[in-house]
C-alpha cells in the first residue's frame, strides 16, 4: 500500500477533519492545508477546517489567503475536540510551533522538517524533501484526484517560495512536482502574489535589521526590534544573506511578547537548525533545516533584567549575539 492509500484509509474512518497549519502559516504550510482538504472530499469526509494560529503578517501569503479565497479559521475559535481527525501539516510536534496544547494527538502527520514521532495513525515526515507541498503533489497524483487552478496554482507558489525561488537546496522532487502542477497552475495570479506590496510595518522592521548588523566574518546578526510583523524576520534575513561576503545571517526581535528568531546560511558546512539548537536550546524552542531556521524565546527568561521592551532588547541584545557567534566558533577578532 502506497502512502496516499494509507492517507486515504485514515481518512476513510472519519466524518470530519480539522487540518491544523502551524503558527504565521506561510504558502508550503497553506497549500499543503488545501491539498489535504481537497483529498478528504474526494473521499467524503463531510466537514473539512483549516485552522491557524499567530497571524497572517507576511503580504504575499495574506495575498494567497486573499486572491485563493481560502477559507481560514483561529485555532482559538475551533472546537478542535469535536473532530474526528486532527491533521498536521507542515509540523509536527503538539505544542511547539502551535497554539494547541501538548496533550493534542494528531491522527494525520505530513511534513518535511525533522522531529520526533508522535505515534499518529498515518504519519509521513521526510526531511529529505525540500516543500509539504511536495509531498502532497506525489499523493494527488497517485490518487488521480483533478487539480483545479486554484489548488495548482497554491501548489506551484508554495514550491517556488520554500526551495526553488532561492535555490535552497531543493531535490529533485521539487522540480518534479512544480513541472506536475504547472499546467494547471494560474500564472496570472502568481505574478500578483510575487508582486505584492510590503506593508510599512515590515518595511520599518527590515529598515531596523539593516541599520543593527553587526558581523563577525561571513555571519551577520541583526535585530528588527518591537514589531507585530512576525514574517519581516525571515524576509529581513533573506535580504540581509545578500550582502557580499555574508553567508549566514540570524534576525531577531520581539513578537507577541517573545523573542523570535530567524536564521539562514548558504555555508555547506554550517547546518543552521543545529546551530541554534546549539546556541538557544536551553532558553526555548529552536530548530530547523540545513540552511533555514527558527524559535521563539519567552521574554520571561530575560523579564526581570528590564521594565520595558526597548530596555530588555538592549539587555538581550549583546547575549543572543554573543551565543549565536559562540556556536559558530566565531571569535571577536574575526
Amino acid at each position: 500500500m502506497s502512502r496516499a492509500d494509507e492517507l486515504v484509509a485514515v481518512l476513510e474512518t472519519v466524518e470530519s477533519l480539522a487540518i491544523v497549519c502551524h503558527d504565521n502559516p506561510d504558502p508550503d504550510c497553506l497549500a499543503s492545508a488545501l491539498a489535504l482538504e481537497a483529498i478528504a472530499a474526494d473521499h467524503d469526509v463531510e466537514e473539512v477546517t483549516i485552522a491557524y494560529g499567530g497571524e497572517i503578517s507576511h503580504q504575499q501569503n495574506r495575498a494567497l489567503v486573499n486572491m485563493l479565497d481560502i477559507s481560514l479559521q483561529p485555532v482559538e475559535d475551533t472546537a478542535i475536540d469535536d473532530y474526528d481527525c486532527i491533521g498536521f501539516v507542515d509540523h509536527s510536534q503538539p505544542g511547539a510551533n502551535t497554539e494547541l496544547s501538548t496533550e493534542i494527538e494528531p491522527g494525520i502527520v505530513v511534513d518535511h522538517h525533522p522531529g520526533e514521532s508522535v505515534g499518529a495513525p498515518f504519519e509521513d515526515v521526510r526531511t529529505r524533501i525540500g516543500a509539504t507541498a511536495t509531498i502532497f503533489v506525489e499523493y494527488l497524483c497517485e490518487l488521480e484526484i483533478e487539480l483545479t487552478t486554484r489548488l495548482a496554482s497554491a501548489l506551484l507558489f508554495a514550491l517556488h517560495r520554500e526551495r526553488l525561488d532561492f535555490v535552497r537546496e531543493p531535490t529533485r522532487r521539487e522540480y518534479e512536482a512544480a513541472l506536475a502542477v504547472y499546467p494547471h497552475a494560474d500564472l496570472e495570479t502568481l505574478e500578483q502574489l510575487y508582486s505584492s506590496a510590503f506593508s510599512p510595518g515590515t518595511l520599518d522592521a527590515i529598515g531596523k535589521a539593516i541599520a543593527s548588523r553587526e558581523r563577525r566574518g561571513s555571519s551577520l546578526v541583526a535585530s528588527v526590534g518591537k514589531t507585530t510583523e512576525t514574517d519581516a524576520l525571515p524576509q529581513a534575513a533573506d535580504y540581509l544573506l545578500n550582502l557580499e561576503g555574508v553567508d549566514t545571517v540570524l534576525v531577531y526581535g520581539v513578537v507577541d511578547g517573545s523573542i523570535r528568531l530567524s536564521a539562514r546560511s548558504i555555508d555547506p558546512r554550517i547546518h543552521i537548525g543545529e546551530t541554534l539548537q546549539t546556541a538557544f536550546d536551553d532558553l526555548g524552542q529552536v530548530g530547523g533545516h540545513h540552511d533555514m531556521a527558527g524559535g521563539r524565546i519567552e521574554l520571561g527568561l530575560f523579564a526581570d533584567e528590564a521594565d520595558d521592551t526597548d530596555a530588555l532588547l538592549e539587555f538581550v541584545d549583546g547575549r543572543l549575539t554573543r551565543r549565536f557567534f559562540d556556536a559558530l566558533n566565531l571569535d571577536d577578532i574575526q
